[in-house]
């Protein structure tokens, strides 16, 4: 069977890029380095879990209950608690950062206790990151209720408490952030493939001449499209393998939903990102500023805007209204759903059709300027 000149063409350009990104060192190393390194730090590097936080215990009458109160602190698992025999010193260890937060025992404490008088504790917070002082005050609350029951319990008294909740945490019973962390950067390491890769290695041929001198044959721009999106898109799905892979066997995150469903909307997200890497290096030509424009317009989105580190409810509403314009934001919902919750249709349909139109889109849009740049 003989192959006609559109194919051989077309043959010829897939094997001259294929060529070119194997002997370019750089592309390899986006596509396959930058997402491992990426992987391993935000794996065991980030984590947005409070543990063995250092908390002060101001306890200015030792005593059995006193001791029983800090042994609460010293078998979690959220504390890594510093004995304090007055306030003073508690105080100057928060202000010099030695402890995040101070938990005040007064004098008076045990007698309390053990009459009919409340007996309350003081809990100072250091403010300064909310996020982490929420953390610690919920943290101390919980020890000392599971703490107070226990001691009623063993007095014989009863603790009246009306309303007993029973949590259940679904999706990510163990609480541990980085089953959250690592499916978001899957999303950060395609748009870098995708995005950043394209435009640089097209804005490069734009700065040598070497895609005028393409023009002048009988290729077309159909042709020249195919022939530049086909072989970074294996290169992507290739760097896309390798990070489910390490998130699944190096850092054990589940994969509750179908390899097939996870495949074909990374192929959405991954031309998705590839046109936009098109459309950038088309109109920039010049690969300093289609660097710029890339990381400005798709790598900082999808960081900042996708859900992947910040919560999109707890933004402010024009912020929400300018993340739909975020090509990330969609594939983030879909990949922490299928690594957590499974197959949920409900998320993975409508953002998966918001990523086929934005695929259309921008190499649509990316075909149209090619083609005018020519006449």
């Amino acid at each position: 069977m003989k192959t006609g000149p559109v194919n051989r063409r077309l043959l010829g350009l897939l094997r001259k890029e294929s060529l070119q990104i194997l002997r370019d060192p750089s592309s390899i190393a986006i596509a396959f380095v930058l997402p491992a390194v990426l992987l391993l730090l935000f794996g065991y590097g980030v984590s947005l879990d409070s543990q063995h936080v250092p908390v002060g215990l101001v306890i200015e009458q030792p005593g059995a209950e006193t001791a029983s109160f800090l042994g609460a602190f010293q078998q979690s698992i959220y504390f890594a608690p510093r004995v304090y025999a007055t306030r003073q010193e508690g105080r100057e260890a928060l202000r010099a950062h030695t402890v995040s937060g101070l938990v005040v025992l007064s004098a008076d404490f045990a007698p309390r206790l053990k009459g009919d008088a409340n007996a309350p504790i003081q809990v100072i917070v250091n403010g300064v990151d909310a996020n982490s002082a929420r953390l610690l005050e919920g943290y101390v609350q919980g020890t000392w209720s599971a703490w107070l029951g226990q001691e009623l319990s063993s007095q014989g008294r009863p603790l009246v408490n009306p309303v007993v909740a029973e949590p259940r945490i679904w999706f990510n019973p163990e609480l541990q952030s980085r089953n959250y962390l690592v499916p978001g950067l899957l999303v950060v390491n395609m748009t870098l493939v995708g995005a950043l890769l394209t435009a640089l290695v097209f804005a490069r041929e734009w700065e040598r001449g070497t895609l005028e001198a393409l023009m002048v044959t009988p290729v077309t721009i159909r042709e020249i499209l195919i022939g530049k999106v086909l072989p970074y898109f294996v290169l992507g799905m290739g760097g896309m393998v390798l990070s489910v892979l390490m998130a699944v066997f190096q850092f054990g995150v589940p994969l509750r939903g179908s390899v097939w469903v996870l495949a074909l909307c990374s192929t959405l997200f991954l031309l998705t990102a590839l046109g936009m890497g098109l459309l950038i290096s088309i109109v920039t030509k010049n690969q300093f500023v289609a660097g710029m424009v890339a990381i400005l317009a798709t790598f900082l989105p999808a960081f900042l805007l996708s859900g992947f580190l910040f919560d999109l409810g707890s933004m402010p509403a024009p912020i929400r209204f300018i993340t739909h314009a975020v090509a990330a934001r969609y594939f983030v919902a879909i990949v922490q759903t299928l690594f957590l919750a499974g197959d949920v249709w409900a998320v993975i349909l409508p953002n998966a059709a918001a990523l086929a139109l934005m695929a259309v889109f921008f190499l649509g849009m990316s075909r149209r300027l090619l083609s005018k740049r020519l006449e």
